[in-house]
């Protein structure tokens, strides 16, 4: 008998993420994935007269084929996935993990390779801007585990957080968008943290459940020379198969002039991928009330109510475009609220949210109470 949440999240990304519409043609790709949630997927692409097309993965194989670092198999795989997305009307990932560091010994350069001749021309020039996508985990064993929980705990929950009402909260988040719309200059506060931007003239996305499962998120960019300033991120994360702690940054005119880290040395060397992985490519300011601390799983980990995150490397075109270029994309995240020594969010001098709480009337609908 199928568990009937797979059902529940099948309709939610088919219905609210993608939108599937008669005769379009959805690929779905599942790394490690149980075909249950595959096969609940494919009928309800049927269901809507959609045209399923799936691709299965495993992260051991793909490790395999990155580690060697060789450009004549990235390009062939990179031409081949290319022609598969340019066909695609609709994307669905979907990745489960059993092991979150099996990337980890593969070398920076051939992690490059990877990205510049497989990732980027896939997924960053076809699939952000040409489709309508969705990406989300799978709970594992391995994910419990990360989130201190029992497997049982974890996957309830899992479903609570990725089937949440998301309707209500694209409601809730449109003053906040008109709010960074409208805003020149941000300033954010914390534990030795002191940063300063702009944001003017950038385009600016509300994420609520149309990109990521789980979702809960609103992001732009920073003009990319305007960022100063310093920050110590508060939550570890995890980037090409390393983890990483007490991440902390110095800016000078958008430029990351200084940065330390648990692995120093693995930090700059991702930094000094190519010139745009110096600049920030996203700033976004989290808001989901069911992701409360940290996972070491990013797609959890950005949508912390109270957080936001601060994003080293490419923009993403056409959504919140700074113009910032890099194979380099890393979502570092701060939480402001008290449990984290507090904070703060200004626009224009005005406060907006303070100790992970916004403040503001016209933005309390996004405070964890009254998303729920």
């Amino acid at each position: 008998m199928q568990d009937p949440r797979l059902e529940k999240l099948a309709d939610v990304l088919i219905h609210h993420s993608t939108q599937v519409q008669p005769g379009e043609t959805v690929l779905i790709e599942g790394y490690d994935m149980p075909e249950d949630m595959l096969i609940a997927l494919i009928r309800k692409v049927r269901e809507v007269g959609g045209i399923p097309q799936v691709s299965i993965k495993n992260t051991r194989i793909q490790r395999e084929l990155i580690r060697a670092g060789d450009v004549a198999t990235m390009r062939k795989i990179g031409a081949y996935e290319a022609y598969r997305m340019q066909r695609a009307n609709a994307y669905i990932g979907l990745r489960g993990s059993r092991n979150i560091t099996e990337l980890s010994d593969v070398s920076s350069e051939a992690m490059d390779i990877y990205e510049k001749h497989w990732l980027d021309p896939v997924h960053f020039a076809i699939r952000v801007p040409k489709t309508k996508w969705v990406v989300l985990r799978w709970p594992t064993p391995s994910m419990a585990q990360q989130a201190r929980q029992s497997t049982e705990a974890f996957e309830d929950f899992y479903f609570d957080v990725c089937t949440l009402d998301y309707g209500k909260m694209a409601e809730a988040v449109v003053p906040l968008q008109k709010r960074v719309e409208q805003t020149d200059r941000v300033h954010i506060t914390g534990v030795d943290t002191d940063l300063s931007f702009s944001i003017k003239n950038i385009a600016v996305r509300a994420c609520t459940g149309s990109r990521n499962i789980p979702d809960g998120e609103c992001f732009t960019a920073p003009v990319k020379n305007s960022v100063n300033g310093h920050i110590h991120f508060n939550v570890p994360t995890i980037y090409r198969g390393t983890s990483f702690s007490d991440i902390a940054l110095t800016f000078q005119d958008g430029k990351i002039i200084h940065a330390t880290a648990s692995d120093t040395a693995k930090l700059n060397d991702i930094l000094n991928t190519d010139e745009g992985a110096r600049y920030i490519g996203e700033f976004a300011i989290g808001f989901n009330p069911y992701i409360t601390s940290p996972m070491l799983d990013i797609l959890f980990d950005e949508k912390i109510a109270g957080s936001f995150h601060f994003t080293p490397g490419n923009a993403y075109r056409d959504d919140a475009d700074n113009g910032n270029r890099s194979s380099v994309h890393w979502d570092m995240v701060f939480i402001q609220t008290p449990e984290y020594g507090g904070g703060e969010i200004y626009f224009d001098d005005a406060c907006i949210r303070k100790d992970g709480r916004f403040v503001t009337e016209d933005l309390k609908g996004l405070n964890p109470e009254n998303l729920k």
